[in-house]
């Protein structure tokens, strides 16, 4: 079963891929959510050796980094090797 971690917002990599996917309109919605009601979904990451490289959570992690937090709450998941 999967714990829920605080995990620190400076520590969490997102790939490049990732990046481009940004929608800031839906990162000022999110941010306006957190700060009413508090984060309710974790973000999904895997460890990769002193960091954490995310998996699902982006527009999450990029509203709380908006609110100037240093930590989110996430999931941290076994990465499938091929």
């Amino acid at each position: 079963m999967l714990k829920i971690t605080a995990l620190p917002i400076a520590d969490i990599h997102v790939p490049v891929k990732r990046v481009k996917t940004l929608e800031p309109a839906k990162v000022d919605a999110l941010a306006n959510d957190i700060l009413e009601n508090g984060q309710t979904t974790p973000i999904r990451v895997r460890a990769d050796k002193k960091r954490f490289v995310l998996i699902e959570g982006y527009h999450r992690l990029e509203a709380l980094r908006a609110l100037g937090e240093e930590s989110i709450e996430g999931y941290v998941v076994q990465a499938r090797l091929h």
